[in-house]
């Protein structure tokens, strides 16, 4: 019970309450199949099953997909983190960026601008044009990793739509 007492504290009436405690609301923030899923992530990428990520885990873990990270790349990854990277912390910082995202309606309207006859679908050459010459310029190996996540029609049509919805929902929505 001593540790109990200790969580105790004299509130301004005399009477003893109880400490209010910190607490990271990250596991409201998705529902349990997402957890799910980030739990199978955290565990792929914990490649020496450690329950912690780290530099190693990371270098390991490109490896595996065939890709070679360099150190500064995969140190800038791990630092991100406000120590060391087990599960819930995992969870945070998946919640930080997607709590940072613009909500889906704004990352729609962004694609309408160019989107001349109002159908939803940007073609992919235009989108590759856009990406690599407006604004932020992207890398051709940028473009390549975001249309591979997206949905892009026989005619080469980019369906903006859905794809701002598997951004804010992921691929099940």
């Amino acid at each position: 019970m001593s540790s109990r007492k200790a969580g105790m504290k004299k509130g301004a009436q005399g009477k003893r309450t109880r400490a209010t405690r910190a607490s990271s609301n990250v596991f409201a923030m998705f529902d349990q199949a997402q957890i799910q899923e980030f739990k199978e992530a955290f565990n792929m990428i914990d490649q020496n099953r450690d329950g912690f990520i780290d530099k190693d885990d990371l270098k390991d873990m490109f490896a595996s997909l065939g890709s070679d990270a360099k150190d500064a790349f995969l140190e800038e990854m791990v630092g991100e983190s406000h120590g060391p990277i087990n599960f819930t912390m995992f969870l945070t910082l998946f919640g930080e960026r997607l709590a940072g995202t613009d909500p889906e309606e704004v990352i729609r309207n962004a694609f309408s601008c160019f989107d001349e006859n109002a159908t939803g679908y940007i073609h992919e050459d235009k989108l590759r044009e856009l990406l690599t010459t407006m604004g932020d310029r992207f890398e051709n190996e940028e473009v390549e990793e975001v249309l591979r996540g997206a949905t892009i029609d026989s005619k080469g049509n980019f369906d903006y739509v859905a794809f701002a919805r598997m951004l804010k929902h992921g691929n099940d929505q």
